[in-house]
């Protein structure tokens, strides 16, 4: 099977095979054998479904041949661990939940699966899924395709991966602070945080539809069109999920001319500094869209400099299992008997999971009053992000400050998930859209932002960037 098939969208993919001169045995057959080879060299799955693929692929074939395929048919996927389907794992990578196999798929993946898509398997993610770096105890570490030494991000670390380097046609992730865009960004991939309470996050663990709008179910593709085909499928009320009310988005993108769209550029959010490469990308991107048409806009002063207060207030508001509870899958994890563990390499959670469960205590004890008056600080924000925005402006900003980190090192800066966070405690959509790459060759990328409800417009925007700046490259790490 030639390379340019990983190459291809879901719309060309689906074209070839209605009109006979692809079959969707073969399609699955090929990415099968590339993402296989990408586990072994990257380390991406908990768990595969091949010979299940095959069969669907089969049938897939013989619905072409009825002309009854769906929008999907015999496109291969894959899926974030954290996200149910049936008869695979769903850890979360914690040990002590190393045995819990999901019943039945989540409404996401029954929709895309409903559509005539093909789930490959279930890919890697961080220790309860709270951080950037795609490492537990029990699957191991997952690698970035450009740079193996290099994290592919997280939570859906195992996502990013596979999408970049062209092992699946496009993946399911979440997203409670940078989960989707960290990983799309660090990867070189599109990806979508949708507006909270537009796709249910039934069969996500945790927080199993009853996150609110916070935590947010949504694509990684190989272009922006493949986003907002995904979205529409993905989208609507299920009736489970009380947070979502919002009807599936429906439509065509906007058009690549850009002309009565108003660009903001934040090249900073708060008081963590981007660096240089990231800033060359932005710019990048900023005279992409001008010369799209856009009309470039400065962002008020000060924009973000409460993010962080803002970011953990919110997530304090939500009615979820603390961290140190979540990874004890229900009982609060012992610091005092865990960190001598840790020393001795004993220890059944990893030094970033501990990390964060101190860091959580500290700020617990420490900040508790002022992340209280930072909710009022939250929805000020919003409403004056909205009123700023409107219905046809939107921010660009950093996904994250720095390209891709090295193994181990995201955790010296904790606080730079921020650019992401943010704008899941303010209920906003976010794309993130590669602009190119820094020298070092890792990917550049940046988000576009709009007001909740607004996900046609920061789509659309980005694909005017993809169309001048060339979107995604497949990653081709030595296989």
């Amino acid at each position: 099977m030639s390379e340019p098939l990983f190459d291809l969208s879901i719309a060309a993919l689906t074209a070839r095979m209605r009109a006979g001169t692809l079959s969707p045995v073969a399609l699955v057959e090929a990415h099968i054998d590339r993402a296989r080879a990408l586990h072994d060299r990257l380390n991406i799955f908990i768990e595969t479904r091949f010979e299940a693929a095959r069969e669907e692929a089969r049938v897939a074939e013989s619905r072409y041949r009825r002309g009854q395929a769906g929008p999907l048919a015999g496109i291969p996927f894959s899926v974030k661990e954290m996200v149910s389907v049936a008869g695979m794992p769903q850890t979360a990578g914690i040990v002590a939940r190393r045995d819990v196999v999901a019943e039945r798929d989540a409404t996401v993946v029954r929709r895309l699966r409903r559509a005539g898509g093909i789930v490959l398997g279930v890919t890697n993610v961080p220790e309860g899924g709270m951080w950037m770096e795609t490492h537990n105890r029990i699957y191991g570490r997952t690698s970035n395709p450009w740079d193996p030494t290099r994290t592919p991000g997280g939570s859906s670390g195992g996502e990013g991966a596979l999408i970049a380097a062209g092992g699946a046609v496009f993946g399911v992730g979440s997203d409670v602070g940078g989960s989707i865009r960290i990983p799309a960004a660090f990867c070189g991939v599109p990806g979508h945080k949708p507006t909270g309470g537009l796709v249910p996050n039934t069969g996500h663990w945790p927080n199993d539809g009853g996150a609110g709008p916070m935590l947010v179910t949504g694509p990684l593709a190989r272009s922006a069109d493949d986003l907002w085909l995904l979205l529409g499928l993905m989208a609507g009320p299920d009736g489970l999920d009380w947070a979502v009310e919002r009807p599936p988005p429906s439509g065509p993108l906007m058009p690549l001319d850009l002309r009565g769209v108003r660009v903001m550029v934040a090249a900073q959010n708060g008081k963590v500094r981007p660096r240089p490469a990231v800033l060359d990308g932005l710019q990048r991107a900023e005279r992409a869209l001008a010369e799209a048409g856009a009309r470039l806009e400065p962002p008020p002063a000060g924009l973000f400099d409460r993010s962080l207060e803002i970011y953990g207030a919110a997530l304090d508001d939500l009615e979820a299992a603390p961290f140190d509870v979540l990874i004890g899958d229900g009982q609060r994890i012992s610091l005092r008997r865990e960190l001598p563990r840790l020393l001795v390499r004993r220890s059944r959670h990893t030094t970033i999971s501990l990390s964060t469960v101190v860091l959580q205590r500290v700020a617990d004890r420490i900040f508790s009053d002022r992340l209280r008056t930072a909710l009022s600080t939250r929805d000020a924000l919003r409403q004056q992000l909205i009123d700023l925005l409107g219905d046809d402006g939107v921010l660009l900003h950093p996904a994250f400050p720095r390209p891709a980190p090295r193994h181990r090192t995201a955790m010296l800066r904790p606080m730079e998930f921020i650019y992401s966070g943010l704008f899941n405690a303010l209920n906003m959509p976010s794309t993130v859209m590669p602009v190119g790459f820094a020298s070092n060759g890792m990917p550049l990328a940046v988000q576009i932002i709009g007001a909740p409800g607004r996900d046609r417009l920061t789509v659309s925007v980005a694909r005017s960037l993809e169309e001048r700046l060339g979107g995604w490259v497949r990653a081709d790490p030595q296989l």
